[in-house]
């Protein structure tokens, strides 16, 4: 099944996010690319308008999942996960890229363009696109009880 891949960043990711979307976009795993903004690495629109236009996307049924890029990647994450249904994680390294998805369902992944690498960043979406949540591994029970909590 391709995914539906909702991306986003303020102008202190805009480069990554522009150089990722291309990646996205020539990758057969992928059906859709849906660019919410920046639109230039001059626009001051906040990281929160963002992250929480991509997550609600997701929590629509739009999109699949999220790539999301600022300075630390920890912003977009806060501001992502304050949209309800949504997981969010910031991942720099491959093994918590895949237990993101493996662990947690986490439809969202944050970076941050001033903390790790361009082609370490292009390694771990091309990773993160082929990770799959398995709804009968041992972790299910873990992410039904953070939905529950958050239906309270």
């Amino acid at each position: 099944m391709a995914l539906r891949i909702v991306i986003g960043g303020d102008k202190a990711g805009f480069n990554y996010k522009q150089a990722l979307r291309k990646d996205l976009e020539s990758d057969d795993r992928v059906e859709v690319v849906e660019d919410v903004g920046v639109g230039d690495a001059e626009d001051d629109t906040s990281y929160p308008n963002v992250a929480i236009a991509a997550a609600e996307r997701i929590a629509k049924g739009e999109a699949d999942r999220a790539l999301l890029i600022c300075g630390t990647g920890l912003g977009v994450a806060i501001a992502a996960n304050k949209v309800k249904g949504i997981r969010a994680v910031t991942a720099h390294d491959s093994y918590s890229v895949q237990r993101s998805v493996l662990s947690n369902n986490a439809q969202v992944l944050c970076m941050g363009e001033r903390v790790v690498g361009l082609e370490l960043a292009r390694v771990l979406v091309k990773e993160w696109l082929g990770v799959q949540f398995d709804p009968q591994s041992s972790s299910a029970a873990k992410v039904d009880d953070i939905c529950a909590y958050e239906s309270d």
